[in-house]
């Protein structure tokens, strides 16, 4: 039985042997299925070759492992100590890509630091959540359902997505502003407070409107109808349904899919890998990754309530949501249920920064579990 510990208890530590066999191996088993599925449909992707995709992603996903088991081992006390000193390094992290940030398709995105090349926003989806559940475990649960106490919370979100959204990359400031809703309904705020969020969102839709680029527009317009441009911006949907609907029940075989190996698919590598899953293997196939998406889910929730501290709860539900929000918005971008936004399909979509970030933070969720029975006191005021 692990040892239950407090900030007082410092010299009561488990011990790097009881911390590896103490690993959910089981949940780094699923992790390792769903990124098999990615190497798979990578290596079709390219005719059959592990180049240019496959290859790179597998040793991206070891380099990945290595780095959630060095997260995982850290005693969450010291994620919670830094958690907003982490928020503060992906702010500026964020200005410095509107500063000096590389350009690339007509958006600024990525920080070139020489060895590699960084995507600020991703690491802001962890730090995010890390401040925000620092922030509601050291709030008194009767100060939770209060609007003053939100207002904090509710600016850390607003800044980091106002930032990204001047990238611009409308789909991950999405995710951000998902993923610290996530947060609150879990963390406990009232609902009438996502009601009041609701409608004034609705209120300023139409100012949102005007200041969105060109091809934001197009891209909701084309949402709601598609053949209306069927060879511009309508294209990617109209190809993505054709693959879908051709896959049928069983598909068409690996290797054997015809709207993305004679390229009518676009992105079949990143934003639409789903789809051509979809035509290989078919409608089994598609609800079997899914599957191993909401094992994970299950696996990640179960962790966090067991956590002993609030904010391991916090940070296993904000993890674990942020991976089903990235499946759900793919999935239903790519069946054209939500516009195109860009958004990878975790794990799977062929990308480095997305990787890294979903598997550190599982390494998180994993240190929630190891250290599940660390009692961390809440203060009953915000840290």
């Amino acid at each position: 039985m692990a040892m239950r510990r407090t900030l007082g208890d410092a010299d009561v530590e488990l011990s790097l042997g009881r911390k590896l066999l103490d690993m959910r191996w089981g949940l780094i088993l699923v992790l390792c299925c769903v990124a098999a599925v990615g190497w798979a449909m990578l290596y079709s992707a390219a005719g059959g070759n592990m180049d240019p995709w496959a290859s790179r992603q597998m040793v991206r996903f070891g380099g990945g492992v290595v780095l959630m088991l060095a997260v995982a081992l850290v005693d969450q006390r010291f994620w919670l100590r830094w958690a907003y000193l982490m928020y503060a390094v992906g702010i500026c992290l964020l200005v410095a890509v509107d500063l000096v940030g590389r350009n690339a398709m007509g958006a600024q995105r990525w920080l070139d630091l020489g060895i590699i090349q960084v995507q600020p926003s991703e690491v802001m989806k962890i730090a995010l959540v890390l401040a925000l559940a620092r922030y509601f475990h050291g709030l008194a649960d009767e100060d939770v359902r209060r609007f003053r106490w939100i207002l904090v919370p509710a600016a850390m979100t607003a800044f980091p997505m106002a930032l990204v959204l001047k990238q611009p990359d409308l789909g991950t400031a999405m995710m951000l502003g998902l993923e610290g809703a996530a947060i609150f309904f879990l963390a406990g705020v009232a609902l009438r407070w996502f009601a009041l969020a609701f409608i004034s969102a609705g209120a300023i839709m139409p100012l949102a409107w005007g200041m969105m680029h060109d091809y934001q527009r197009k891209r909701i317009t084309i949402f709601l109808d598609p053949e209306s441009d069927p060879l511009g911006s309508g294209y990617h949907i109209l190809q993505s349904k054709i693959a879908l609907g051709s896959g049928g029940m069983f598909g068409k075989g690996f290797l054997e899919g015809s709207q993305a190996h004679l390229s009518f698919l676009p992105e079949k590598q990143t934003d639409f890998i789903f789809t051509a899953l979809a035509e290989e293997f078919g409608m089994v196939g598609g609800l079997g990754l899914i599957g191993l998406y909401l094992l994970l889910v299950a696996y990640g929730y179960a962790i966090a309530l067991r956590s002993g501290s609030h904010f391991g709860r916090l940070v296993g539900l904000g993890i674990t949501s942020m991976l089903f929000i990235y499946m759900f918005i793919n999935i239903a971008m790519v069946s054209g249920l939500v516009p195109v936004v860009g958004v990878p399909l975790p794990l799977v979509s062929y990308g480095g920064t997305a990787m890294l970030t979903l598997l550190i933070g599982f390494g998180f969720v994993l240190g929630v579990y190891i250290h599940r029975d660390v009692e961390i006191p809440r203060r009953g005021g915000a840290l």
